[in-house]
């Protein structure tokens, strides 16, 4: 929001430097982004004030060589008026009595006539014959706006020969309004801090007007069918209105603050909006069906309404509209509708002041892209109670510069009312969280600074304070909120570094989150890195993780009524399709990516409204198997085994033995490379862990792959694997005889797959063999068409003994028989 010192100074004296005032507001949660100069040292092109003035046109005469220029004399101070050489279209031959800008010779200036801000310095120069060294200025060479069309007419009241930026110079400050800052979405709110800040009063502008005999509740009805909805409507008319430029000053405040001047009417709604923070909005009374009678509704079926910008949009049911009997005049606290807009030919005004719910109007001003400064302040919760002093303020001015006649009386609908929120504080409280002693009289006057009402009252315990919020407040709900408002009141850096005095609350462990922790450090330890994507996305996006023709999930989505964009609507159902995403966006810009992603999915329950939350580890890795360098030239892509052996090593790192791996099909993966992981144990027969493998061609195509490497992706269950994990790892000691290792290569029919040959040989092996690992496979004529040789490195080896030949050929034996007789397997000699 930009705050005009100017403007701000109506309300609060300034007693302090901009740099000290900037470092106090933020530091009370009032973060200056930046501060703009105006026509001040510290702007790109302040206005020197020895050479540009308050002038007086003393007269405006034909230039003699040139039919479209002027010559403008002007008295600025000096013992001599000067004539300076003008082509402005906004003055004429024979007017006099207007206050200008006067720059004389050596003055810098932005180029009226080049595209941008273009310095220039004003130099003698010779116009039809005539020399001339100075100008009259518009706003564009003064660098005010870019309006370039006339010179800029001062107010009436313009001191002349008064350096231009002793009387227009100011300093603009933005500051950052988050959310829980609504209530300084105002000159007045940031004043109400400033005057807290320092020690200042806050003044308030007058709402005073007089009233003439017509009522308002003659000449309109109200209603309103949802108070949830719409909590107050206040309606105010005035009649006779003439349609003219605001005065200079409220267009220039205006202006300053980001908003560009139009009419009185709309700029007093919109002066009004950024002065108290209540927006307001003006009908033309004569617009309105009659007899008349506006309401507060949600849209009807099919709806539409020309909004003020010239789009014609259809509402939606969740939309509420202020309408008359016939038809929706306005999208309430987001946009006016063009039929009823203040026009040149407007005579009567109906001016609203209304709240709304803050929510309903978030929604709607995101779905119809609509972010105006009246929705921006109502979707982040503005107090009913401020209602009626925008009113009267906007009534005020109406009557003050509009030249209007106020009907008598407000129509003011308040069904629910609001109650203010007390509470009460325990000075105690605030000096063991803050850590600094605050007396009382320092707690309550700074209370009382940001408009609290604060009643002491004793207790056997002592002193307490009974603090009532003021109505403009909606961030306060007890007394955190108030030591909080203390804090930064006080200071933040006034507070001490201290020591924590409390008793530190046990430290409580969460086994999930270390879990989930351990899993990170394994991963990051094998090279992988972690993403975080949306938990939000769409269905269309996570159908691309299957091959054209295959039926989509069936499974409800949990669809959020408010997304933030047409991309995030429903909570996902899986990590893959982020994974995807990621994998193929990286795979651009190198050669090699691995990656991994912990996170939850989100399935519909059966027996509640909130979905399940089931936590998942995906797994994505693709490119070359290692970065390609003089030594390695040439490196493979990574492939099925790659993938496998992450799995493998992560397993290990869980201390999770027993694991295998069963060939499976899913249409997501390439047919034959894909498998489950499974995990024998405890009794309770093989548990599945997850499914790994290489990605389907036609997935691959769907996600636009920029290379033709395999891409491969694991989704494993994290519940079953860390209800796998046992709390206290088993550990062996050391090997104290030494193993007895040998080869065995067995020959099998070509649809026997590894893994079963595997089981049989641990099987049979029993205890003394301890390992069993596949590290050759033979296809040729000397094993036989259809057939394959499959060599395994077989390790023996017992705890209390060493192994003697006899042993060892026994249980060779029996895995070759086991070998014969279970998979039709025959020894390779």
């Amino acid at each position: 929001m930009r705050v005009p010192l100017s403007w701000l100074k109506e309300y609060v004296d300034i007693t302090l430097p901009v740099a000290e005032l900037v470092d106090q507001l933020t530091m009370a949660g009032l973060e200056v982004e930046h501060v703009e100069y105006i026509g001040l040292p510290g702007a790109e092109l302040p206005w020197d004030p020895a050479r540009i003035f308050v002038g007086l046109l003393l007269k405006v005469e034909r230039h003699p060589n040139a039919d479209k220029l002027l010559l403008a004399t002007v008295e600025y101070g000096a013992s001599e008026p000067i004539t300076v050489v003008t082509g402005a279209p906004n003055i004429r031959p024979g007017d006099s009595g207007q206050k200008v800008v006067l720059a004389l010779k050596g003055a810098r200036l932005y180029d009226g006539h080049k595209e941008g801000r273009v310095i220039m310095t004003l130099k003698e120069a010779t116009l039809r014959g005539i020399k001339n060294d100075s100008m009259v200025c518009s706003e564009k060479e003064l660098g005010i706006s870019d309006e370039h069309e006339g010179i800029l007419i001062l107010p009436a009241d313009a001191p002349v020969g008064k350096p231009l930026a002793d009387y227009l110079g100011d300093v603009v400050l933005d500051i950052a309004i988050l959310p829980s800052t609504i209530r300084a979405a105002s000159i007045i709110g940031v004043a109400r801090e400033v005057a807290a800040l320092t020690g200042q009063t806050l003044r308030y502008p007058p709402v005073d007007y007089s009233v003439c005999d017509t009522r308002v509740a003659d000449q309109v009805e109200l209603e309103i069918r949802d108070p949830k909805l719409n909590p107050r409507f206040t309606i105010g008319i005035v009649n006779g209105v003439a349609i003219k430029p605001s005065p200079h000053w409220m267009q220039r405040r205006l202006t300053m603050a980001g908003m560009r001047p139009i009419s009185n009417i709309v700029d007093i709604s919109n002066y009004v909006m950024l002065e108290t923070g209540q927006p307001t909005h003006a009908f033309d009374y004569d617009a309105i069906s009659k007899p008349a009678r506006i309401i507060t509704r949600l849209a009807e079926p099919g709806e539409k309404l020309m909004t003020l910008d010239g789009e014609k949009r259809e509402l939606l049911p969740t939309d509420i509209v202020v309408a008359d009997s016939q038809r929706a005049l306005s999208i309430a606290g987001v946009m006016g509708g063009a039929d009823s807009e203040v026009t040149s030919l407007t005579a009567n005004i109906l001016f609203e002041v209304a709240a709304w719910n803050w929510v309903s109007i978030r929604r709607t001003a995101r779905h119809h892209n609509l972010k105006s400064e009246a929705s921006y302040r109502f979707a982040r919760n503005i107090h009913p109670e401020l209602t009626m002093f925008a009113q009267r303020r906007g009534l005020a001015l109406l009557q003050q510069y509009a030249d209007g006649a106020v009907s008598s009386g407000i129509l003011d609908a308040y069904p629910q009312p609001l109650t203010a929120v007390v509470s009460e504080l325990d000075p105690a409280a605030v000096t063991r969280l803050l850590g600094v002693e605050i007396g009382v009289d320092e707690m309550a006057r700074i209370l009382r600074s940001l408009e609290f009402t604060v009643r002491e009252l004793s207790t056997p315990a002592g002193v307490k304070l009974q603090v009532t919020a003021p109505l403009h407040r909606t961030d306060i709900e007890g007394p955190h909120d108030l030591i909080e408002e203390i804090a930064r009141i006080y200071g933040y850096n006034r507070i001490p570094a201290t020591l924590m005095a409390d008793e530190i609350p046990p430290a409580v462990g969460s086994p999930a989150a270390e879990f989930d922790d351990r899993l990170r450090d394994i991963l990051a330890e094998l090279g992988l890195q972690e993403i975080v994507s949306y938990r939000f996305t769409t269905q269309e996006s996570e159908a691309r993780i299957l091959p054209p023709g295959i039926p989509q999930d069936d499974r409800r989505y949990i669809t959020l009524q408010n997304p933030i964009n047409p991309e995030r609507v429903v909570m996902r159902h899986t990590l893959v399709a982020g994974a995807l995403e990621n994998l193929a966006a990286n795979l651009r810009h190198r050669d090699r990516v691995a990656i991994f992603e912990l996170g939850s999915v989100y399935l519909p329950s059966e027996d509640g409204v909130l979905p399940d939350e089931v936590s998942r580890l995906v797994i994505a890795v693709s490119g070359s198997r290692t970065i390609s360098s003089w030594q390695l030239p040439g490196v493979a892509s990574m492939d099925f085994y790659d993938l496998k052996g992450v799995i493998e090593a992560l397993l290990a790192g869980l201390h999770l033995n027993g694991a295998r791996y069963e060939l499976v099909e899913q249409p997501i993966f390439y047919p034959g490379r894909v498998a489950d992981v499974l995990l024998e144990g405890r009794g309770l027969g093989a548990r599945r862990l997850g499914v790994f493998g290489e990605l389907h061609p036609r997935v691959r195509e769907a996600w636009n792959f920029p290379t033709d490497a395999p891409v491969l992706i694991a989704d494993l269950d994290v519940d079953a694997l860390r209800s796998a994990v046992k709390d206290t790892p088993v550990v062996s000691d050391v090997p104290r005889f030494p193993a007895v290792n040998e080869d065995l290569a067995v020959i099998v029919s070509e649809d026997v797959r590894a893994e079963q040959v595997h089981q049989v040989i641990l099987r049979a092996g029993g205890q003394l063999l301890r390992v069993a690992r596949l590290f050759d496979i033979y296809r040729g004529e000397q094993v036989g068409a259809g057939k394959k040789s499959m060599a395994y490195a077989l390790a023996y080896q017992a705890d209390d003994r060493t192994l003697n030949v006899s042993e060892v050929e026994k249980q060779r034996a029996k895995i070759i028989r086991a070998l014969e007789t279970q998979v039709g397997g025959a020894i390779r000699r």
